[in-house]
């Protein structure tokens, strides 16, 4: 028996069946058994698993109208919100593919994920219409979106909601100001309203366990992002798996405010939250007041975060007045928790902190520290129904309890490959005792419980308050900036965020009066804020191998002193 099957939790099997049904259909059973039970809470309005089950079948019905089909892919480009709710599974239920795209991505950056998916419709919000439509219509025609369905947030809650659900004041201009009119140059602008007031029938709903259902970008060390395949199955996996794993019932009140484009959000947070017929509160951002507020008030017994939101938290000025007596499971990963912070909570509330591991490619969690017996600053035991082990990535082989190695990942969860490029999934995957792992380019270490810990990074990432920073990605970015010749990106530490983002840069002759504000000014403008270089340094030259490679790990080591 597995070392790591010490501490599984009792009520636990080590593994599960995979529904064979859609991700869709988990919504449409919670509509039969609990129809006016609420389903989603955004900044005071409550909608009803049936209200939201309809919404996504008239949906549903205007996508395929708009010549959305089977296997087709549908961006979606929105912050948490209701409507972020109801069109992703209306995307499912008209048997499409969601392409879920970080909001904070910039025109440019926009430009790869219209392409590379081969998406023809978007969906998204009016704050973010402007700059998905700028991208689309900078593309050759034939790449173009032909289709792009617009929301505002208030189509979603009241503007003139007050109290304790009501946006913190700094995000009235963001939530409530009117935006100019998305134009797309050889496509169509649809309004939300008129797609949800469809009276269509829907197509018939024909996907199961083995369709294509999500395609979510990740970074890597080489350029441009790539799209991780996952069929209905894996979601459904872990969404059965994570509700069952955090003591889930329908009774549970979720908090929902990691990003839900984000595969944690997605599957951990969303995906089961629904197949509950759970409760989910949406906050579409980040702010300590309100989520203390909803905590308190709405009773929220399970809360996935960043360990930075918990540190924010608890350092509200407010915080005595907040009640977080109701929850019953926090967790995260993204970042480790810090100890004394993981230490405050257990003994002001008797909460375990369960940080957990898990990448784009493994649907979120491929490890979880077991609620009743976590270790802190670990990544827990192998989730249910998964094989992880370590191996020597040179030899590919295993090493022994204790040592260090390669990460590697072999489960129901795991997906499929990465969208049309079959050289970097066959690189992705190695084959061990019969079975196809995914090698996940993390080192860490067995303890003698089967517990995982992470050591060490073999692929070069910087990680910022949980949101994953691929330099190669950067770099490409900058050096499209006229005064740039060489830059290489290196992580700093950064007491909040736990790294930051760091750039060497050699200018260009002639171009000598060039700032580093000059340059973080021009990054903020060019790539997602998270990406940007929050500060530069200026060289004659980088250090070069004999090769000719920039050699990132001498600089990043002399960073690092």
């Amino acid at each position: 028996m597995s070392s790591h099957y010490k501490f599984w939790p009792a009520r636990l099997p080590h593994s599960i069946t995979v529904p064979a049904s859609s991700v869709w259909e988990n919504l449409h059973i919670n509509a039969c058994r609990y129809p006016d039970k609420t389903a989603l809470v955004f900044l005071g309005r409550k909608t009803t698993y049936q209200q939201l089950c309809e919404g996504t079948q008239r949906m549903a019905a205007y996508l395929h109208s708009l010549g959305v089909g089977k296997g087709d892919r549908v961006i979606l480009l929105m912050q948490n919100s209701s409507q972020l709710v109801l069109a992703h599974y209306a995307i499912y239920r008209a048997n499409a593919v969601v392409v879920p795209v970080n909001p904070m991505n910039t025109a440019e950056e926009l430009k790869h994920y219209i392409t590379d998916s081969g998406a023809k419709v978007a969906i998204t919000s009016a704050d973010l219409a402007q700059a998905l439509a700028k991208a689309s219509n900078a593309l050759p025609q034939e790449q173009q979106l032909s289709h792009m369905v617009v929301t505002r947030f208030t189509e979603g809650f009241d503007p003139n909601v007050q109290g304790l659900d009501a946006p913190p004041q700094s995000w009235h201009h963001w939530l409530l100001s009117e935006h100019e009119p998305a134009q797309l140059s050889h496509g169509q602008v649809h309004a939300w309203a008129d797609a949800l007031a469809c009276q269509d029938e829907p197509p018939a709903h024909t996907v199961g366990r083995d369709d294509l259902a999500v395609l979510p970008y990740t970074s890597g060390t080489t350029g441009q992002p790539k799209g991780c395949m996952h069929k209905h199955r894996s979601l459904n996996h872990n969404a059965v798996a994570s509700a069952a794993w955090g003591n889930g019932t329908s009774e549970n009140v979720v908090l929902g405010v990691v990003p839900m484009f984000h595969i944690t959000g997605l599957v951990s947070v969303l995906h089961s939250a629904i197949y509950l017929g759970a409760t989910l509160l949406i906050m579409p951002r980040w702010d300590r007041e309100l989520a203390g507020r909803l905590i308190s008030h709405y009773k929220v017994t399970s809360w996935t975060n960043i360990p930075t939101m918990v540190i924010d938290l608890l350092g509200s000025p407010n915080f005595a007045s907040f009640d977080l007596s109701s929850l019953k499971y926090i967790g995260g990963g993204g970042a480790a928790m810090p100890q004394a912070v993981a230490q405050r909570l257990l003994e002001q509330y008797g909460l375990r902190f369960c940080e957990g591991y898990g990448l784009t490619e493994t649907a979120a969690p491929s490890h979880s520290n077991p609620p009743d017996h976590p270790k802190q600053q670990c990544l827990g035991i192998p989730f249910m129904s998964t094989d992880a082990r370590i191996i020597d990535p040179d030899t590919l082989e295993e090493v022994a309890q204790g040592e260090q190695g390669e990460i590697v990942v072999h489960g129901p969860e795991v997906f499929e490959g990465y969208w049309q490029r079959p050289e970097a999934t066959e690189q992705a995957f190695l084959e061990l005792d019969g079975k196809r792992f995914f090698r996940t380019g993390d080192l860490g270490r067995i303890d003698e419980d089967g517990y995982f810990f992470i050591t060490d990074r073999l692929k070069r990432m910087i990680n910022a308050s949980g949101f994953k920073v691929w330099p190669a990605e950067v770099e490409a970015l900058m050096f499209r900036h006229p005064a740039i010749q060489e830059a290489c990106v290196i992580s700093t530490k950064d007491d909040y965020r736990g790294e930051s983002v760091k750039a060497v840069v050699v200018l260009r002759a002639g171009h000598e009066t060039t700032t580093e504000q000059d340059i973080v000014n021009w990054c903020h403008e060019n790539m997602a804020v998270y990406k940007a270089p929050r500060s530069v340094t200026f060289m004659q030259a980088l250090p070069k191998s004999g090769s000719g490679k920039v050699m990132w790990r001498l600089l990043q080591e002399q960073e690092s002193r």
